[in-house]
């Protein structure tokens, strides 16, 4: 990936062109494995000294933040998810363009009904990213271990190792014993899963990853936990965010640190790779599986999407944990400010001076909130 740009790896000059967006689909959803072919060094370090406080200071947090998926969370909570999408509904007002005049479109006959089972398999199939978004997080994270040249990073990693059998573990169950209908892995999503796989150098793993992929998943998770009323995963992504923040701001600490030995060169290779991330998270959250399992012309679904305002607004809201990292690791403004550009593109340059992750993960650590209070 060291000798492309981003045009060649989005595959297109436009980031917001349709046909280019549908042109990618996943041709083995029934398959049971997925293999991603890489060439890498596994790392021995020699030097045991721990030499980066800050890193030291969340491998601590990570010891004593760490929750058990069957004894942390009340499984016996039953959920009606017809009664938990209307009851959201009722709470947060409707998603997606149902207020819209669609009688024009094949939209315009819908019943309640149709549209109560859109926000069930919506929900199905967000769930469903999550699963295999974090069995990602899990593959990368363990990569990490082996390829990060420092002891402090390699003993942090090992914790998030685990923290990511726990998250594959517990959205696993939950959509085994909670819901009902299963999503295969968006093609958007998998294909930046084998990009960073893929990649050889050990600073990409974590961008890709614990930069892009985890800021994302920090953001979407609290949307999720502030829109849903339904307790169990209610608490259950409440835990999930503070493994999150950690995991973002490990790569924040690690990346802010190696950048700065990084030649023009090289962190234009770091900005593009972050900017053709970012278009393909956004791709993915388009939910193409749900409208062709509906029975609804895909095109035709996306283009009213594209256009609704409040799903513009949610999708923006999903990368404001990404671009102030990027801005503290110094690639927003880095050269000529190309991926500023980029992200002013794409709408989302409005969130460069929010918090970032390196700074609040202690605040979002609820795990140590609820043992404390108890």
């Amino acid at each position: 990936m060291a000798d492309t740009n981003y045009e060649s790896l989005i595959g297109r000059a436009d980031v917001n062109d349709l046909e280019a967006i549908l042109a990618i689909t996943n041709s083995d959803v029934d398959a049971i494995s997925h293999a991603v072919k890489s060439d890498f060094n596994s790392d021995f370090t020699w030097n045991y000294e721990r030499s980066r406080p800050a890193l030291s200071k969340l491998y601590e947090k990570a010891k004593t933040s760490q929750w058990n998926v069957t004894t942390d969370l009340d499984w016996s909570i039953d959920v009606d998810i017809e009664k938990v999408v209307l009851n959201n509904a009722e709470a947060n007002g409707r998603m997606f363009f149902q207020d819209n005049d669609l009688s024009h479109t094949s939209f315009g006959k819908w019943t309640e009904k149709e549209w109560t089972q859109l926000a069930i398999e919506g929900n199905n199939w967000t769930m469903s990213q999550f699963l295999h978004g974090e069995q990602g997080a899990l593959l990368c994270t363990a990569r990490i271990v082996e390829t990060v040249p420092w002891i402090d990073a390699k003993y942090y990693a090992s914790t998030q190792v685990m923290d990511e059998a726990r998250h594959v573990e517990v959205f696993s169950r939950y959509l085994n014993e909670k819901l009902d209908g299963h999503y295969p892995i968006n093609a958007h999503l998998r294909m930046l899963l084998d990009d960073i796989l893929m990649d050889s150098r050990w600073d990409m793993t974590y961008l890709g990853m614990q930069i892009m992929v985890e800021g994302l998943a920090l953001a979407a998770f609290g949307f999720m936990q502030q829109m849903t009323t339904e307790p169990l995963l209610k608490k259950l992504l409440r835990y999930v965010m503070s493994d999150e923040a950690r995991h973002v701001a490990f790569g924040v600490l690690s990346l802010q640190e190696y950048y700065k030995e990084l030649s023009g060169a090289e962190i234009r290779e770091r900005q593009e790779f972050a900017f053709e991330a970012a278009v393909r998270m956004r791709d993915r959250f388009l939910q193409q599986e749900v409208w062709e399992r509906m029975g609804v012309p895909v095109k035709e679904a996306l283009e009213l999407v594209l256009l609704d305002e409040s799903r513009a607004q949610f999708q923006g809201l999903l990368f404001s944990k990404i671009v102030p990292n990027c801005k503290k690791l110094g690639l927003l403004d880095a050269g000529d400010g190309w991926l500023r550009e980029r992200f002013t593109e794409i709408g989302v340059i409005q969130f460069e001076d929010w918090a970032d992750t390196g700074e609040e993960y202690e605040a979002l650590d609820e795990v140590a909130k609820d043992r404390a209070s108890a």
